[in-house]
């Protein structure tokens, strides 16, 4: 695996984890808890989508 692929993983074991912390909070009524939970779970998954080169870094300038 390349250092991308690693960065990827880990960011999607991260929002695993507040997932699987979130649904235990939700079954014990603590929704306010869980709504954050869910909420850097989602951040954690939107970084996963973002590891890898970006366009307007291959674009050289004239």
């Amino acid at each position: 695996m390349n250092s991308v692929q690693i960065k990827k993983q880990a960011f999607l074991k991260q929002a695993s984890y507040f997932f699987r912390n979130a649904s235990e909070h939700a079954d014990e009524g603590d929704l306010q808890t869980c709504a954050g939970l869910i909420l850097k779970a989602l951040d954690k998954e939107r970084r996963a989508g973002g590891v890898g080169p970006q366009v307007l870094h291959l674009i050289k300038p004239r």
